[in-house]
Formats: structure tokens, sequence, C-alpha cells
């Protein structure tokens, strides 16, 4: 069945024509699908300060390809992987900015948060001048203000349309997303690089959050550390990264001769109301419906849900039960999780997740869960891929499930695009 969008006029339809991402396992869409099909995990060793040895799922992408070395020593992390993706993103729509308008260019990026890794590092630094603040660094405050990861991408390419974070937390991907198309149809702009990025596992902060939380993985080895679903899961393997997409309404792409990936075609977003951290299925499995309804489809219609699922023992439980409770009659319907293979990227992950099943458009595979060896029983979901990726006859929609703390979720369906 098609999305009820294909009633609307192309000007009133928001298509993906750009990709650019950098995970923990790839630096491009095609060679990122490629290892979720061949099950290459990303996950590595690491050591950070204050915690010593854990797990975390690092980028390694050609941070000279966009910046030179003193950008890189002035701005931030997440400005570098914003602008890496943005570039890759750019080139990917095969968009050429001089001959564009750049005031029509917004960048709309989602964030987990943003600043305390310059901010430890800045007091680390300091204490070892006895906390004597005139070694506190000039560049501060723009490499700590909320806006500097979506900032960092206008400033590198001189894009002077509207610019903003949107803190959402693990939700943010989706968000990001969500606010570029809004945009889009409000007529603010005419191009949208849109998503979500994270730098968090340069911050010590969060590792030992989730540990005093009781939420950080544990494993003998690190590539088995991220585990949604399966009985033996113990918590959240922290990553880097982030997918930023290049979004355009419908009749500009094809006046320009576009590659389209996809057409977004639903989403939601909603809030439980109920706890700083425990998840409510209930809200979860509203958003996923009120996501259904606006694109105009059945849970029947739906091909692939990608998962939040974290590794933790009650938010995996609590999203599989929304699962159940909006997809359980669904035959036709086959769940996958992406965080097995590159653990969790806070504000990226519900972007780059959605970046490694859009392929699936094109060669109609599922990619399978990782290291889901045995399903926690209060985990079980219809048609879960746990092994090997499911050739399917068609893959039509997608939808991409992110929630994050404080209950705050989000649900975002992508459909095979039809003219």
């Amino acid at each position: 069945m098609q999305a009820k969008t294909k009633d609307k006029a192309p000007s009133a339809r928001i298509v993906i024509t750009g990709v650019g991402l950098t995970s923990p396992n790839g630096n491009n869409l095609q060679e990122y699908r490629q290892n979720l099909l061949d099950g290459v995990s990303g996950i590595s060793d690491y050591n950070i300060r204050y915690i010593g040895d854990t797990f975390a799922g690092a980028c390694d992408f050609d941070k000279l390809k966009y910046q030179t070395k003193k950008e890189l020593r002035v701005g931030t992390r997440a400005g570098s992987v914003s602008i890496y993706c943005a570039g890759e993103s750019l080139a990917d729509a095969g968009l050429d900015l001089e001959s564009i308008d750049r005031s029509r260019v917004g960048v709309f990026v989602g964030t987990t948060e943003h600043g305390n890794v310059e901010t430890e590092n800045e007091v680390y630094n300091l204490s070892k001048f006895d906390y004597d603040v005139k070694y506190w660094t000039h560049h501060h405050n723009p490499r700590t203000v909320a806006n500097n990861p979506a900032g960092e991408v206008t400033v590198k390419f001189g894009l002077t349309g509207p610019h903003y974070c949107l803190g959402a937390a693990c939700a943010a991907g989706n968000v990001g997303l969500i606010n570029g198309l809004q945009q889009l149809l409000l007529g603010e702009v005419d191009v949208a690089l849109a998503g979500g990025i994270s730098e968090s596992i340069h911050t010590f902060g969060i590792f030992a959050a989730f540990k005093s939380q009781g939420a950080l993985a544990e494993n003998e080895v690190a590539e088995k550390a991220s585990r949604p679903f399966d009985v033996d899961r113990n918590g959240i393997v922290i990553s880097e990264g982030g997918a930023l997409y290049t979004l355009e309404r419908l009749d500009d792409a094809l006046a320009r001769g576009a590659k389209i990936y996809g057409e977004i075609t639903g989403y939601h977003i909603n809030s439980d109301a109920t706890n700083f951290v425990l998840p409510n299925n209930e809200r979860q499995a509203q958003c996923m419906n009120k996501a259904l309804g606006k694109a105009g489809l059945s849970a029947h219609d739906i091909n692939i849900v990608n998962t939040h699922a974290t590794g933790t023992s009650a938010g995996d439980i609590q999203e599989s039960k929304a699962i159940n409770e909006v997809f359980g009659s669904s035959a036709t319907t086959y769940v996958n999780n992406t965080k097995g293979f590159i653990g969790h990227a806070m504000g990226g992950a519900g972007a780059l997740e959605l970046a490694g099943n859009l392929l699936s458009f094109e060669d109609n595979k599922v990619h399978a869960c990782m290291n889901v060896d045995n399903v926690d029983p209060e985990c079980a979901v219809n048609n879960l891929v746990t092994k090997e990726p499911i050739q399917l006859e068609s893959v039509d929609h997608i939808l991409n499930n992110s929630f994050g703390m404080l209950g705050i979720n989000s649900a975002l369906i992508v459909s095979r695009f039809l003219d």
C-alpha cells in the first residue's frame, strides 16, 4: 500500500537525496550497510580517564577531508563529525553550493548533549596549573554553546540559512530529521541538512553515570558487549558518530534529476510524562500508531521496524511490549536492531540506524541483529531477525524508533519513492 503522501502536491512531499555518515563500522552509506549485512562489529576496547578500560564505538573518518588542522584545533569533535557528515551528504546529493542560494539551506542537528567534553577537558587541563583560570581557553564559549555542531557546519560551508541543534536525548536523530522536514514544508528552506550526531565517548561523565546506574555493558570480548534483546545483555556500549541527510521537496529534487533514496511519509513525537529514565511502553506504542496514522498506513504495511533497544534490561522489555501492541498481529513486519553492531550513538543513533536500513529499498534485505544468541523471553517479538539477513520480495516502508531520557519518543516512517 502507498502512503497517503502520494495524493499531495510534489511541493508537499519530502524526499531524501543525500546521506553522509560516520559510524564505528563504516564511513559512508555503502560501507556501513555492507558491514551490517556481513555482521561486522564496530565495538572495540577503549580507555578513558577516571573510568579506565571499557568498550566504545569509536569512529575513524578522514577529519582533514573538509577541515584544516587549525580548524580542528579550534573546533569541537561534535563539529568535526557534523562537518564530515554534511560534506558527504551534500556530495552524495550532487548539490553544488556555488550554484544554489546558500541562504535557503538550513542545518538541523539532533544532539543528546553538548559541551560536556570541552568543559571536562578544560577543568582537567586547569588542574595541571593549580586551577589558575588564566589558562582557560578563550575558545570555550563557542565550543560549548548548544548550537555548535550545526553552527560549525554553516561556518565551514558558508551556509547562511537557519541553523540550530535539537536537544532530544537519544531521540534526537529522528527529531533532527522531523524538524528538517517541517522547515521545508513551512517554506523556510529549500534544502535541509538534518539528522543527528554524537561525540559522547569523549566525556568520562557519561560512562561514569551509566556505570553508577548499573547500565554500562560488561563482557570479556568487545564485539560481544552490545547485545540488545539477548537474555545476557547487561547494559549500553557508548558510541560516537552520526548521519546528516539532504532533504528536499520532491518538485525540487525531480527538477534537478536527483537520486531519491526514499520519502518521509510519517512521523510523530510524544512524551511519557512518567519517569526520568524508565520508558513507558504505552506512550511508545501511541507514538508508533500516530506515525502510522499520519502516513495513512497500517501496521501490516510496514516491512521493517528498526528498534531503539539499547541493551538495558528494562528498556528492551518496554519497547518489546510496545512493538507487540502495534505489530503483534502483522506477519509481514520484520524487526531488527543496529546497536549490537555499533553501540549506542546517543543523539546520532536514530539517524545512523535509519541509514543502516535505507538501502533495503534497493536490495530488499533486512539486516539482522547482532549478539542475540538467546532471545530474552520478555523481549520476544514476531519476526525478530537474529542470525542472518532476510531477503524479502519487496521493502516498501520502514519505521524507525528512537526514544530518550525524560520520556521523549519519536517514530519516523520512510517509504520507497513511487512517483
